[in-house]
């Protein structure tokens, strides 16, 4: 069932091995840079209780209430649903946060579409993927992904430096595999479990590998350690940073030190197929919600530049509108491809529903690629006061308030105070090491920009732009047929194959 806040803090109360700043962690709950994103969490357990948001945040099932966030899509109300219950989240908390859940747990859909693959290896892997998909949502933990790891000298195969680099496994016994390596986990310090994934795309020839390995790590397990980045939460007055001080999720390195993976959790291993295919997939599902976060960013940019342009009265000028009408247009289009990819989903491999593959990938494209733009833009609008004004203790203090008040406030709308929260606002939006650090998260969380590109090439429909020349080039059928299909690109693969019953279809 449904968890509550308070259930979801008594879970992570245990004893796992937490570092920051060089100090080892109590208790995460507690602890000045890891609770404002532990309350945050343990907020969205309880909206799934609360008469106001309960029936946004959940659905029934079988007779049981679940997060909606966990549940399988199977048809396009799923998917508004799973938009719903999000926007209803971040406008509660007040901001955008990426990694609670919802956004990672679609990475196990794509393997659940894969399990004729696991059942290459082990038709017991197959099984452990329908397992853990209703555990997921039955039991309502935080689940997290695990898939970046140090890699050290990519120059270099893994076997050839020290095998820690990348994640691998170590040995089998009767329990389960053992593992060793680390991986950079976001939010793993206070989550329950991570679904843990190999990275590289490149396999060579090889069929069997210790590092095609994947698994639902529990976070509690025996010799784990988590070293996590300093936060930015506390580093300075939350009236000055009230982004950083609440909505800071903290990146974790995690340590496998010989780490026992029960037979139960493990997804696969030692198979290269599998780890390629959950490559090639795994944000079929996942990047519905990273993306739409994107466009909660924009809202926040495009609201405090506005805010900013019309209390100065800069609204009535062309160029200003111009500079508006970008950071829109920017908002608009991943908004439009969002849409577009529920209006024209796709029925998946094991019958779910997947948001239409192509519009989804040139969103996240879109979102992504554009963002930097889009946040120099917003600090134009917003101006150079941005990074000048005084902190608040200078609004407060009573020998330089007057003077605050006399050169920040405009008129009886925009008196100093509320122009002071603007400014510090925007300037955590835009400008703080917290609002840097965002951009590159945004950037990087899915996977770099050439693999973005690369998921656009693999999905993108390249039959219709190539017929259309066929046809009014008045080119022989040949052209088409000397063209080799794609592996991994199942239009143009099926097209090739059957060409006469795709046209039917």
């Amino acid at each position: 069932m449904i968890r509550t806040g308070a259930e979801y803090r008594v879970s992570i109360q245990d004893n796992r091995e937490v570092y920051i700043n060089g100090e080892k962690v109590k208790d995460v709950t507690t602890h000045p840079q890891f609770k404002p994103l532990v309350d945050i969490r343990a907020r969205i357990y309880d909206m799934q209780h609360e008469d106001t948001t309960k029936d946004v945040m959940t659905l029934e099932q079988d007779g049981e209430v679940n997060a909606i966030g966990s549940a399988l899509p199977y048809t396009q109300e799923d998917w508004w649903a799973k938009r719903r219950a999000t926007d209803i989240m971040m406008n509660d908390i007040g901001g955008v946060v990426t990694r609670v859940g919802d956004e990672t747990v679609g990475e196990m859909w794509s393997l659940y579409d894969g399990q004729d693959v696991l059942n290459e290896v082990d038709p017991q892997f197959s099984k452990n993927i329908k397992h853990h998909i209703g555990k997921v949502l039955k039991g309502d933990p935080f689940h997290v992904s695990a898939n970046t790891d140090p890699k050290g000298d990519r120059s270099k195969a893994p076997q050839d430096q020290d095998p820690d680099m990348l994640l691998h496994m170590v040995k089998e016994t009767d329990a389960g595999i053992i593992v060793r390596g680390a991986k950079y986990e976001t939010a793993a310090a206070y989550a329950n479990q991570a679904f843990t994934k190999p990275t590289i795309a490149n396999w060579g020839n090889s069929e069997l590998s210790d590092y095609a390995v994947g698994f639902i790590c529990d976070l509690n397990s025996p010799n784990l350690k988590f070293i996590c980045r300093t936060g930015f939460a506390g580093r300075a007055p939350e009236k000055d940073y009230p982004l950083a001080n609440k909505f800071d999720e903290v990146d974790t390195i995690v340590i496998f030190d010989n780490v026992l993976i029960p037979w139960e959790n493990v997804l696969f291993y030692r198979h290269t197929k599998a780890a390629s295919f959950i490559r090639a997939t795994l944000h079929r599902y996942s990047a519905f919600a990273f993306v739409q976060r994107n466009l909660k960013v924009a809202d926040m940019m495009i609201g405090a530049a506005l805010f900013n342009v019309r209390q100065t009265g800069l609204d009535k000028q062309q160029a200003v509108q111009e500079k508006l009408s970008t950071l829109a247009v920017y908002r608009e289009g991943i908004n439009a491809h969002l849409t577009a990819a529920i209006a024209l989903a796709e029925r998946s491999p094991a019958g779910l529903m997947m948001p239409n593959q192509s519009l989804l990938y040139t969103g996240r494209v879109h979102a992504c690629s554009h963002m930097h733009e889009m946040v120099h833009i917003a600090r134009e609008l917003c101006g150079g006061q941005i990074c000048v004004t005084p902190d608040s203790a200078s609004f407060d203090a009573p020998e330089t308030k007057p003077w605050m008040e006399k050169y920040y406030s405009i008129n009886d709308n925009w008196v100093a105070d509320d122009r002071r929260k603007l400014l510090a606002y925007a300037r955590d939006l835009l400008n703080s090491d917290y609002a840097g650090h965002r951009l590159t998260f945004q950037l990087f969380a899915q996977s770099p920009p050439f693999a973005h590109l690369g998921a656009v090439y693999r999905n993108f429909d390249w039959d219709g732009p190539l017929n259309f020349v066929k046809d009014g080039a008045d080119l022989s059928d040949n052209v088409m047929a000397g063209i080799a299909p794609r592996d991994g690109d199942s239009t143009i693969a099926q097209w090739y194959a059957n060409p006469d019953k795709i046209a039917a279809e």
